[in-house]
């Protein structure tokens, strides 16, 4: 019996594989972030409408998009691309289509803000990294990594 349970735990222990933890994709730090988002204030007031991005900037590794999904959900993400080494070029600006950022690089990474996933060909499997967003209620958010 003990065999059996040896050989199973090893077998389990040699089958399993993390594809999260891709080498390429470990570029950002953990950066604090702990910023009061108020969307009756006029920088953040797009955020009050479903489907509007805002740019942050000196949160993070290279500031932070926020996206209206909802009137009352927001979601927050980094603005480095996660694929490559910070750069110039590396920080995700607003592609003019939608919930669409990238980078300005040669090789230009594509993002969704509304998922976070990659877009159109990106080399790496990547995807942004998320920020917590607490709902404070009145139109106000605490973004933050905790």
């Amino acid at each position: 019996m003990k065999r059996l349970v040896f050989l199973f735990s090893a077998l389990l222990f040699t089958c399993s594989s993390d594809d999260n933890n891709n080498t390429n994709c470990n570029f950002l730090f953990d950066a604090t972030v702990n910023l009061q988002v108020n969307t009756n204030l006029p920088q953040f007031n797009q955020l009050q409408f479903p489907g509007n991005g805002v740019y942050v900037p000196n949160q993070g590794n290279s500031g932070i998009w926020l996206w209206s999904a909802t009137s009352s959900t927001l979601l927050a993400w980094d603005a480095a691309d996660p694929s490559q080494v910070p750069t110039g070029c590396s920080t995700l600006i607003d592609a003019g289509t939608g919930d669409i950022v990238e980078t300005t690089c040669d090789d230009v990474n594509r993002y969704s803000l509304t998922t976070g996933q990659g877009l159109d060909g990106n080399t790496e499997p990547c995807t942004l990294k998320p920020y917590r967003v607490d709902n404070l209620g009145n139109g106000q958010f605490l973004v933050s990594n905790n």
